[in-house]
């Protein structure tokens, strides 16, 4: 039943909650004693139909009150992860195997060579630089600018001469961020940083100034607050930021959501991209060698994607899904770039198609079944081979100058630690530059990739790691891991934290469910908006297989999925309670009927449709919304929330308001708990002490609501 509302004051919270933890002498289980959450009457209506929001009150997320609500429920998430037996250890064993020394490809700007390293348990990576014939230094540590490791350096970005870099950082995990420059050679700051600055890149025009992007200041919550209009600007050096030219969004008919600005390698031309959600955008092209040269269209419609590749003189390499839902490389006159001007390239294949550029050649990457394969062409459209790569995985890099005598690119997969190579375009030769340090052995591992059928018949493919000598009798702790949104493809990627996973006896599976962008468009939009639930039907249908061939039980079963998948994760645990023993959404969009009122969650509105759209619309998103499917008596999987205090991606209110129902209706045996982590966002730029932290408690968590007591493994 739905709790009562406590009448006490915030100072009373905790006494009010009564957050405390005790242990079932006969099921040596604990039990727990959730914090209050006070309930409003706010009411919305929808085409006539009137929709409850008690918790309305905690999308304030800098109030006083919710600041007690956070404080009241880690307590108590705290309390009870603090008892479970292994916690500890497992933390030990992440941290230990976390410290290994990590290095990236090395990148030349300037007279000198630049790559990032850590060396084990640094909480950012390090920038470090030489010159030929010189030892390498450190460049730029951004473990020095917050004694906690909060600050993150995001954007990177060199003037053409190599002698000034703008960076950008993104403090407690926010998405707003401040640009800074600083002299190559003095290391020293050119001038004050620029502020509020969000979803921007850093394009340099030649030495005299870059281009980035940004949003007016909201009002009310920096957090939450919507923002609309994004626009773009240019600084130049030496002035200030009030005076920076407004370069592209100040009319409405140029108002977009995500507007973005690069400038040509050669500095010829400026191309700026225009989107109002996560698929299709606008592209227009600028001379910049022409005094008030015109803004040209080379796509002006929403229909499609396309992007720049590179340039020669003044041809234009571009590829789009426009009229190719796989992908193709076309390219047309940047004097008359429209779209019945484009010449075809590098023609669509039935697999999807990325292009980079780098050293004189085009590399055309191809998905295969979520796996990468990749060919090397010329700027004429010719093949020059295909590239050998070591096995099935994910490769990066493959991009560079144009005079760049060699090419970089790494190669991972679930079971194997990035590897870097060395490739020599004009020969082909391949060689190994950098083994990775980490300390697992690939060997004792296996990645197996499976397909299987989802509900409606829909072939799916499935990758399960484990270690070798696995029983399929189904008693292994398995996490199956998904997404499903925004063509968005999830291609095997090494991580320490799932190595440990495997190293502890478990099961690691990920589905390329639809609505990602592992078979192209067509693949994408059968998981968009009414076509929303076939993504559930396609993880449930990958939670049934496992257990069908033996790799685990419903016992022994969580499924995972963070912002988009976290969506995934809670509409799965809200229509099949009965599938999983945990499930653990992270930073996830869960609430349907609002997630469009906040920061820019109505660029999303392609993936989901919104629930003003139409009634129809509005049905179908009340009808899998993990908040609004929360029921009275229903005995939900042990679950713990994770969100973080600065996302401003996925607002904490999703969150916070899931979890309070869930604690609210909840009346069977299984905790639900959140885990609210202080000083980070939505992910990226999260210090390795927070990550070592969040993977001990999911998987001790995990671990311990599946039955186990001790390590090794047993009940």
């Amino acid at each position: 039943m739905r709790s009562i509302v406590c009448l006490l004051a915030l100072t009373l919270l905790g006494a009010c909650s009564g957050h405390s933890t005790q242990e079932d002498a006969m099921s040596g289980k604990m039990r727990l004693h959730y914090p209050v959450t006070r309930q409003g009457d706010q009411v919305d209506h929808y085409f006539g139909q009137a929709v409850a929001d008690p918790y309305r009150w905690l999308e304030d997320d800098r109030s006083p009150e919710t600041e007690a609500w956070v404080k009241a429920q880690n307590a108590v998430t705290q309390d009870y992860l603090a008892r479970i037996p292994f916690r500890e250890a497992i933390k030990s064993k992440l941290a230990a195997s976390w410290n290994y020394a990590k290095e990236g490809a090395p990148f030349r700007e300037g007279r000198y060579h630049y790559f990032f390293k850590n060396d084990g348990l640094q909480n950012q990576n390090v920038l470090w630089r030489h010159a030929p014939g010189k030892p390498a230094e450190v460049f730029l540590d951004p473990n020095t600018l917050s004694p906690d490791g909060t600050t993150a350096l995001d954007q990177l970005s060199f003037s053409r001469d190599g002698k000034r870099l703008a960076y950008s950082l993104s403090l407690a995990g926010s998405d707003w961020r401040e640009i800074h420059l600083m002299d190559v050679e003095s290391k020293q700051p050119l001038e004050a940083p620029l502020k509020d600055v969000k979803f921007s890149g850093i394009s340099w025009l030649g030495n005299e100034g870059f281009f980035y992007s940004s949003y007016d200041k909201p009002d009310g919550s920096e957090l939450s607050a919507k923002t609309d209009q994004h626009k773009v600007y240019f600084h130049r050096l030496g002035t200030v930021q009030e005076d920076d030219r407004l370069a592209f969004g100040a009319i409405p008919a140029q108002k977009h959501r995500y507007v973005g600005a690069s400038v040509t390698e050669d500095d010829r031309y400026l191309l700026i991209s225009a989107a109002n959600s996560t698929s299709g955008n606008r592209l227009y092209v600028k001379d910049l060698t022409q005094d008030n040269a015109p803004l040209l269209t080379v796509q002006g419609d929403l229909d499609a994607d396309v992007s720049l590749v590179d340039n020669r003189g003044s041809t234009l390499y571009l590829q789009t899904n426009r009229g190719a839902p796989n992908g193709r490389l076309v390219t047309v006159d940047a004097s008359n770039p429209g779209p019945q001007h484009w010449r075809g390239l590098i023609p669509e294949r039935s697999q999807v198609l990325s292009v980079h550029s780098g050293a004189g050649y085009l590399f055309a990457e191809y998905m295969v079944d979520a796996t990468a394969r990749v060919e090397q062409f010329d700027y004429e459209g010719n093949k020059v081979r295909n590239i050998a790569l070591p096995g099935l995985g994910s490769v990066s890099g493959f991009n560079g100058k144009r005079d760049d005598p060699e090419i970089y690119f790494g190669f991972e997969n679930y079971a194997l630690p990035p590897t870097l190579y060395r490739l020599a375009p004009k020969s082909g030769a391949i060689s190994l530059y950098r083994a990775s340090a980490a300390p697992f052995n690939p060997a004792d591992y296996v990645s197996e990739q499976r397909f299987y059928q989802s509900k409606d018949g829909t072939r799916v493919p499935l990758i399960i790691s484990y270690r070798k000598g696995l029983k399929l009798d189904g008693s292994n702790p398995t996490i199956l891991y998904g997404y499903g949104g925004f063509d968005v493809s999830l291609t095997p990627s090494f991580s320490v934290s799932v190595a440990n996973w495997l190293d502890l006896g478990g099961v690691y599976a990920v589905a390329n469910l639809r609505g990602g962008g592992e078979y192209g468009q067509a693949w994408h939009l059968a998981g968009t908006q009414m076509n929303k639930q076939n993504v559930f039907d396609d993880f449930i249908a990958a939670a049934e297989y496992l257990k069908a061939q033996g790799y685990t039980s419903t016992d022994k079963l969580a499924v995972r999925g963070g912002s988009n998948g976290g969506l995934l994760v809670g509409a799965v645990m809200t229509q099949r309670p009965d599938l999983m023993r945990v499930a653990l959404p992270a930073v996830g969009v869960l609430d349907m009927l609002r997630y469009h009122t906040f920061t820019a969650g109505a660029g999303w509105a392609y993936d989901y449709g919104t629930s003003a759209d139409s009634e129809a619309m509005f049905a179908y998103l009340k009808g899998y919304s993990p908040l609004h499917n929360l029921r009275e008596g229903v005995s939900y999987p042990s679950t713990l929330v994770t969100t973080a205090d600065h996302d401003d991606r996925v607002v904490p209110a999703h969150s916070f308001k899931f979890a309070a129902t869930l604690q609210a209706d909840n009346e069977g045996p299984h905790p639900q708990l959140i885990r609210i982590e202080t000083n980070a966002g939505h992910g990226a730029g999260t210090p390795v002490t927070k990550l070592i932290e969040q993977s001990a408690d999911l998987y001790a968590f995990t671990l311990y609501e599946m039955g186990y007591r001790q390590l090794p493994l047993q009940p």
